[in-house]
């Protein structure tokens, strides 16, 4: 008697749990999302990447019915966020707003925790934008063409800045060494305000930044835009010609901005999130406010879409390195 009181005893606290689970596992979306969601980022507060988590946070705050909180984890180039992603509960209410560095740290890093691709649910992408190539006002180099002459003549002489190794800027820097057969050195500085601090007071002559920061300068006259990385000009800097324009035809540098979930989050959960997503970035003042931020463009994909782009993105680089002959980290 007393076991058939205890297996009962059982039963019931196995139902109740499994009850439980289906109420509020993380693979139920029918009610979700049901409270806060935090959207985690892996660089400075204030900088391009928190502008646009907490604008495209507002977008699907309205969306969703629940505060989506932006929690900033800087460090490692956006590698301690991504693993704090990697690593969270499957269940919707952790994302990550992702760089194009995140594509570009399986290429510079010997090992991570995570794997940039196969470790996450990708959402959508948010936002393209391309770098720019510049040099101070006074420089003798007039045109990109110029400097790629100067670089020829003098190999090794030349130096540009960047915002740090491993960035997208640096690995510009780099594409355009092996695309126009020149070598010209890297400095990594920490930032964008470093670098250009750097390129102001003389001691780098060349700098690969950010068109939305280093446009004030441009059009003040102390700096000179050479060259911008996309295929097109820039709605920004309209009278500053492309890469291609210069006579390395096929050179395509543009970084991005997506979202992704931890790997393993349910599929119903992430067409709530893509859709809603999607539906965001339509919003006209929505839109503005995330181009006008990082002087890009809005674009948004499906989830198979975002994943391809970060495969490609690692095959490029990589063998972007492997031609520099990069150490990695």
């Amino acid at each position: 008697m007393l076991g058939m009181k205890r297996l009962a005893a059982a039963i019931f606290l196995l139902g109740v749990f499994l009850g439980f689970c289906l109420a509020t596992g993380p693979a139920s979306a029918d009610n979700y999302p049901s409270r806060p969601i935090r959207l985690l980022h892996g660089f400075a507060a204030g900088g391009a990447a928190d502008t646009l988590s907490r604008i495209i946070a507002d977008g699907l705050s309205k969306r969703l019915g629940q505060p989506v909180i932006v929690e900033a984890k800087p460090g490692a180039g956006g590698n301690i966020a991504a693993d704090a992603i990697a690593k969270a509960a499957p269940d919707g209410y952790t994302l990550g707003l992702v760089t194009g560095a995140h594509a570009i740290s399986a290429a510079t890093y010997k090992s991570l925790a995570y794997q940039p691709a196969d470790s996450f649910e990708m959402i959508s992408t948010l936002v393209y934008y391309a770098l720019v190539i510049a040099v101070r006002n006074d420089y003798p180099a007039k045109s990109l063409g110029e400097l790629i002459a100067m670089a020829k003549a003098k190999p090794g002489s030349l130096s540009f800045g960047s915002v740090g190794f491993g960035s997208t800027h640096h690995l510009a820097g780099e594409l355009l060494n092996a695309t126009a057969g020149v070598e010209i050195v890297h400095v990594p500085y920490r930032g964008d305000s470093q670098s250009t601090t750097a390129l102001l007071g003389g001691d780098v002559p060349v700098i690969v930044g950010t068109p939305v920061l280093l446009a004030p300068q441009i059009q003040s006259g102390a700096i000179r835009g050479l060259a911008v990385t996309s295929p097109t000009r820039t709605a920004l800097l309209p009278d500053v010609p492309t890469v291609q324009e210069a006579g390395l035809k096929g050179y395509d540098v543009r970084t991005w901005a997506g979202l992704l979930a931890p790997k393993g989050t349910p599929p119903a959960i992430i067409a709530a999130l893509n859709a809603a997503t999607l539906d965001a970035l339509r919003d006209p003042e929505l839109k503005q406010r995330l181009e006008t931020a990082v002087g890009g463009e809005v674009r948004g994909s499906s989830p198979g879409e975002m994943k391809m782009l970060i495969e490609t993105e690692i095959a490029k680089w990589t063998g972007v390195v492997e031609r520099a002959k990069i150490p990695k980290i």
